[in-house]
């Protein structure tokens, strides 16, 4: 994946390898029916999806494997058990290629997180104003 510089999500996509690109494709398309309003954008060179301004979730497309971040304190408490075969590290969920998509595990997890993310928007908006 020589290009680093990506200016959307379908040059991003373009640019995995091939065997890749089915299973990424699998997960932008849950991504898209959970979050339909969602703005689709590259952050950190991976696709992101942001709602009311706030970052849902990423995904990125690795050669053995896919990712989708973050993994935060509050996602794990909610599916612990089940993600748990997943982690790989701090803030991030590893599922290999040779695995079927766990289409309905990354629904919940895109749910918890857009719901994560709205509570966050509603805190935010209520907290008084600095001075």
């Amino acid at each position: 994946m020589a290009n680093t510089d990506f200016r959307s999500v379908d040059e991003y996509m373009s640019a995995q390898p091939e065997a890749a690109r089915p299973t990424l494709a699998a997960i932008r398309q849950i991504i898209r029916q959970v979050l339909p309003a969602a703005e689709e954008v590259i952050s950190y060179q991976i696709p992101a999806y942001k709602v009311d301004g706030g970052r849902v979730i990423y995904f990125s497309g690795w050669k053995e494997h896919y990712s989708l971040y973050p993994v935060t304190a509050a996602l794990m408490q909610a599916l612990a058990d089940e993600i748990a075969p997943y982690v790989a590290g701090k803030g991030t969920l590893r599922f290999s290629y040779a695995e079927p998509v766990p289409a309905r595990l990354i629904e919940r997890i895109v749910r918890i997180r857009a719901d994560e993310v709205a509570a966050e928007t509603r805190a935010k908006a209520t907290r008084p104003k600095r001075r």
